[in-house]
């Protein structure tokens, strides 16, 4: 891992390890895992967390997809927004359970990506989950749009 002992890496590189991760996975969900990433021009160079997405988009596959027999969907978008960039990863699973709050529900590694945005960013980030209204889940990451050096600047 390239990237270990680095407190944050490119959105690309990011997203390049997230997809040796899902190469697994699709592997073993067979053809029951789409995976589709709508990354805006430009956000792939913002600085993020060493590995913040992995936990976000294995809990989408653990609890959203996991027990579908049926053709799953999971989405990872990014853009900016201003200062601000914005990171969603989607699945068009059963949802959250009822009553389910990130504070009382969130298992280990939900609970760490939220104390690592906070370690980093305090109040400047955001964190949450919530059902979509056209099924699902989401997970929104909300942080300061901080860009990378160009390679070899």
């Amino acid at each position: 891992m390239e990237t270990s002992g680095r407190q944050t890496v490119r959105l690309e590189e990011e997203l390049a390890l997230l997809d040796e991760y899902l190469a697994i996975e699709e592997i073993r969900f067979k053809n029951r895992l789409r995976v589709v990433r709508r990354i805006a021009p430009g956000a792939g160079n913002a600085l993020v967390p060493n590995l913040i997405l992995q936990p976000l988009v294995e809990n989408a596959l653990v609890h959203g997809l996991q027990r579908r027999l049926d053709a799953s969907l999971l989405e990872i978008a990014a853009r900016r927004d201003g200062r601000m960039l914005r990171i969603a990863v989607r699945d068009d699973g059963p949802g959250l359970p009822p009553g389910w709050t990130l504070a009382s529900g969130a298992g280990p590694g939900l609970r760490n990506v939220a104390a690592r945005l906070e370690g980093l960013y305090g109040g400047r980030s955001r964190f949450e989950l919530r059902d979509e209204a056209a099924g699902g889940t989401v997970a929104l990451l909300t942080l300061p749009f901080d860009e990378a050096e160009p390679p070899g600047a």
